[in-house]
């Protein structure tokens, strides 16, 4: 990651306004857990009255409907909707290959900031964790809000290869909302990480930057490609027809990922780098009901 901590507040600062127009999809759930400002499943003391019961020896009384009682001369409890506060467990894959052009590592960092300050502002209990194949990192939320989380990403092992972050050894929270920032570019079978991301009863995000150089590049003549993890480099001859079948290869890749993620219930929204971050955000976001507005 080249971003210095300046330029990581001023995302951070852009991503607050972002929050103000859009949101992660943290309405339409139903949550068990801390007190806070969302529905939940349980019963609770909040001010949106959910149901009633008979009365039952040791209750509280001060929540005796007294309108029923004056209406059937029974003694019925009224009982409110439980207000909790959802748990967001926020994941970046720190893969080098999200790093590898300027304006997809401008795009991944501005989704990471835009999921934190989304979940913040949704009052959720927020845990952000970083992972590079096996290893993973928490990113501590003072220094992502300040822009210092730079050093942190810096502890985690340089990978030798395209691996794909061991989702299954995350400490993910029960009936969380897990959101994952990846590029998906992995030779690698998507079922072990989706599964990963569905356990304990958690719901998921996959939200994906991609950019033209990689998504519709105009090779011609010759390249030295560069291997982003591994930094090892290779010269090819980049004539029409390897570019028609990088190209298809490309496309069938994504549209092995979009049917395993139908399969799973998780949401799969790609965001492409080059329009305004909004933009990009609404073009699959809000059609696939992935994001909610504000």
């Amino acid at each position: 990651m080249k971003a210095t901590p300046d330029t990581l507040r001023q995302i951070q600062l852009r991503a607050r306004a972002w929050a103000e127009v859009l949101r992660l999809p943290l309405r339409r759930q139903r949550w068990r857990g801390q007190s806070g400002g969302q529905v939940g499943l349980g019963t609770g003391s909040s001010l949106e009255f959910h149901d009633q019961r008979a009365y039952q020896p040791g209750d509280d009384p001060r929540q005796i409907n007294w309108q029923a009682y004056a209406r059937t001369g029974n003694y019925t409890m009224k009982l409110y909707q439980e207000e909790v506060r959802p748990l967001v467990d926020l994941v970046l894959d720190a893969s080098e290959s999200l790093f590898a052009f300027p304006a997809k590592e401008q795009r991944t960092l501005e989704l990471l900031a835009f999921a934190l300050e989304s979940a913040l502002a949704s009052a959720a209990s927020v845990r952000v964790l970083a992972v590079r194949g096996a290893a993973f990192v928490p990113l501590e939320l003072d220094a992502l809000l300040s822009g210092r989380w730079g050093a942190q990403l810096a502890a985690l092992p340089a990978a030798g290869a395209a691996e794909p972050p061991a989702l299954s050894h995350l400490p993910f929270r029960a009936g969380s909302l897990r959101v994952l920032i990846s590029d998906l570019l992995f030779p690698t079978d998507p079922e072990p990480m989706l599964s990963a991301l569905g356990q304990h009863q958690g719901q998921a995000l996959v939200l994906a930057p991609e950019c033209t150089e990689e998504s519709a590049p105009d090779w011609q003549g010759n390249y030295e490609f560069v291997d982003a993890e591994s930094q090892a480099t290779q010269t090819h001859r980049v004539e029409p027809e390897l570019l028609k079948r990088y190209l298809e290869a490309y496309a069938r890749h994504f549209d092995l990922w979009k049917r395993a993620t139908l399969k799973h219930g998780i949401a799969l929204v790609r965001v492409a780098a080059e329009p305004e971050f909004l933009d990009a955000l609404r073009a699959e976001g809000l059609p696939s009901q992935a994001l909610e507005l504000a």
